[in-house]
This record gives C-alpha cells, structure tokens and sequence, in this order.
C-alpha cells in the first residue's frame, strides 16, 4: 500500500538502517511538524505585524489636515510617495535577500518601518511627512512586499507551495482587519500620535521572532524543503540578482502584453489601495459617518478579501485568465459608479453589500496576473510580476495624491469615484485584448507572427 512520502532529513546513516526494518519502523516516534511550518508561521505573524502601517494612512488625512492645516493633496502626496517606493522596491527584494539573506534585510526593513512611523509623533512641517512615511516607510514596506512571501515558500515548499502562498498573501489582509478598527479606535479617542506609535512598537515586536525564528534556507538547520525527494544545498549569495530583474524588464518591455499587464494592474492598484484604502474613511466621514464605523468598514473588506482570493485561484486553474480578469474589473468600476449613492451617516444594508462585493474583488486580480504573467514570461514571470506590482503601486500612489487634490478642488470625493469606475471599464478592455501566447514564443518575447 503506497504511503505519503516524508521530507527527507540529514539522519545518519544507522538511523536509515534501522528504520529499513518493519519492527523498528514501528519503534520510530512520530515526526514532529517539519520547520518549514513554524518559518510560515513567523512570516504569516510578520506581514500582519507590518501590515499596520498600511492600516493608517487613510486614518491620519483628516487629523493631521486639522492640526497642521496642511491640505489633503499634501497629506495624498506623502502616501502617494509611500506607496510609489513600496512597489519600486519590491522587484529588487529578493535581490536584496539573496544577498544579504531573509532574516537580515526583513528585520533592517521592519526597523525602518518603526523609525519612519516613530519619528512622524515629532514632526512640524509637511516635508517630515514625506521623509519619515513616504521615504522610510515605503523604502522598509517596499522590502518586505510580496517578494518575502514569494522567496520564503520557494526556498522552503516544494510541496503545498501554492497553498502557503495564498496563506501569505492573505496575511495582509489579516493584519489590516486587526489593525484598522484598534487604530481608529485611537485616533478617534487619543489623537493620531499614539497610532502611530503603536504602527513603531508593532513593527518593532516582530523583530525578535524574525531574528530568533526565521531562517534564510532549509539547509541552515540540516532539512530538505518541505514535499522535496532530496536535501538542497543552500546557494551561495547571488550578487547579479538585481542585473537580473533589470534585465527582465527591459527584455519583457519590449511586448505588448507587459504593457497591457502593467496598465490594468495600475489601475488595480489605483483603486483599492490607493483610492479605497487611503480616501474611503475621510470621504464617509464627509458624510457624517463616524471615523471607527468607516474604519470597520474597511477591515470588512479584510475578511472577505481573504475568500476572494483564494476563490480567484481556483478561478484561475479552471478558466481563461484574460475574461476573468475582464469581468473582476467591469463589475469593481460599476460598484465604485455606485458608491457616491451609498455614502451616509450610518451603516446600511446596500453599503454592507457594496462592501462584501468589493472585498471579494479587492484582491482577486492577482492569481490571473500571475498566471499570466508566468505563461509570457517562463523562468522570467515572478521578477517580471514584480516589475507589473510597481505599476500596480505607481498607479496607487497617483490616485492617492490625486485624489486628495480632488477632495481639495471639488469639496467632495464623487468625482473621484467616477473616474476610477471609467478606469475599471478601460482595464477590463485592457484585459480582453492581451493575446495568447503562441507554441514557440521566446521567454520574454512575442512569438513570431
């Protein structure tokens, strides 16, 4: 009777000769959890513990705008320049771990964080707010993107590689459904100053499990990869890993569907992170919503973001990736053509609805993205994804900025809702045209015709 084959171990060679024989076989205590688990555990409890300073952005517009009277396009230029720097960093971020290793450069990145949101309790003028949330934070937020997740799952899985991904990638969702509603809770009680030093002392707390818990390679503590048949060695450190991801974009620039992939997730980007994270609680505020009410809200969205995305996988196995992609898009820019509608003082049932729709599509573009992504670009696909995630960050942090300005201008976010729906509509036909790949198309370059 076959049996489940167990990740192979450094064991010496008696206990290999022993174990050969049926009686000893049952003498053998049961395994305990391969490592590779407990290093999934402490990069699943690091993402939520950084995901706190993705959490406040959108809390700390309309109290900073009222201590200092710097206006919401100032403020919007700040985040803008924190999210532009998280997704520029995020495609050298595994250069900078197979340099330096995992454990180094997320501990260095989560001490920036803390610094950067630390140093924002003392600061007087606008210029310190780009320095210390757009600069360090970004730079120390850029370095810990989804290329942590990525590198931790594909040094230590080979098998349930795609389940622990999805895990990760749900963390941070996680994390902002615990941080939002706690930080607005003090916001709204004890001013901006103590959130953002609890974001420093989050990110700081992580550290230690980071550094005592977390470990670059398998092979630093004598394991093959969980699932693998035979033990990996670890890979010196690889110093062209950044000519590499440079490389990649510029081999991948050249085609057309890098574009198209690039746009709409631009546009992705521009209108979860980038406009709902960052202007949904001000703008229900606006409407005499009550910051934690709207803050709930938000991290609602958390939840079902989780079931979204691990139902977009499965989407993604078992149909064509580019109408999916189309159809994710068209119905997230009728909703947000909605939502000016749905704005009141209070929490209703169509505004509950609207955000259980957009929580399931908030992140539900990113399987497709990927699939495609990987299908174009082969060995290529992940740094190439990376480079297609700083688009998704740029875009991001323009409608950040913009949509600041806007609320400035206007006195009201409505525009701002409608245009992004048009940018949907425009991504969704983005999307249905990105061409097969055809039998016979050069990694990195279109087939020919």
């Amino acid at each position: 009777m076959p049996q489940t084959p167990q990740t192979p171990e450094l064991r010496p060679p008696a206990a290999e000769d022993r174990s050969s024989a049926p009686v000893a076989a049952e003498a053998v205590p049961r395994r305990r959890p391969h490592r590779a688990w407990s290093v999934a555990a402490v990069t699943f409890l690091t993402i939520i513990g950084a995901a706190g300073f993705a959490s406040l952005p959108g809390l700390l517009i309309d109290p900073l705008h009222a201590e200092f009277h710097w206006s919401r396009g100032t403020i919007g230029f700040a985040v803008s320049v924190n999210l532009a720097l998280y997704g520029l960093t995020a495609p050298f971020a595994a250069a900078l771990m197979d340099r330096f290793g995992i454990r180094r450069v997320v501990a260095v990145a989560l001490t920036v964080i803390a610094v950067g949101a630390g140093l924002t309790v003392f600061m007087t003028a606008a210029w310190q707010l780009v320095l210390f949330w757009g600069v360090l934070v970004g730079l120390g937020s850029g370095s810990m993107a989804l290329a942590f997740a990525a590198t931790v799952t594909g040094r230590w899985f080979t098998a349930r590689r795609g389940l622990v991904t999805g895990i990760l990638t749900a963390a941070g969702a996680s994390g902002q459904l615990v941080f939002l509603p706690v930080l607005s809770w003090i916001v709204d009680r004890h001013d901006w100053r103590p959130a953002a030093v609890t974001v420093a002392l989050a990110a700081l707390a992580v550290v230690p499990l980071v550094w005592l818990l977390l470990r670059d390679h398998p092979a630093d503590v004598g394991l093959a990869p969980y699932g693998a048949d035979a033990f990996v060695p670890k890979p010196p450190p690889q110093r062209g890993a950044a000519r590499r991801a440079v490389r990649a974009l510029v081999s991948a620039a050249s085609t057309g569907p890098f574009w198209l992939l690039a746009g709409t997730f631009a546009i992705c980007g521009a209108t979860t992170n980038g406009l709902v994270k960052t202007h949904f609680v001000p703008a229900a505020h606006d409407h005499g919503m009550p910051m934690t009410a709207a803050a709930s809200l938000l991290a609602v969205i958390g939840v079902f973001d989780i079931a979204g995305t691990i139902a977009s996988g499965w989407f993604t196995d078992r149909f064509n990736t580019r109408r999916l992609l189309a159809v994710y898009y068209g119905l997230r820019g009728l909703s947000l053509m909605f939502l000016p509608l749905l704005l009141s003082d209070t929490v209703h049932p169509p505004m509950v609805f609207f955000i259980v729709f957009y929580g399931l599509d908030w992140v539900a573009t990113v399987p497709p993205t990927i699939a495609l992504c990987r299908e174009h670009y082969g060995e290529d696909g992940a740094i190439v994804f990376g480079w297609v995630l700083a688009a998704h960050q740029v875009g991001a942090a323009l409608i950040a900025f913009l949509g600041g300005l806007a609320r400035d201008a206007f006195g009201t976010y409505n525009p701002v809702w409608y245009a992004s729906g048009a940018l949907c509509a425009l991504a969704a036909l983005m999307a249905l045209v990105i061409r097969e790949r055809r039998t016979g198309a050069v990694q990195g370059r279109p087939a020919p015709a």
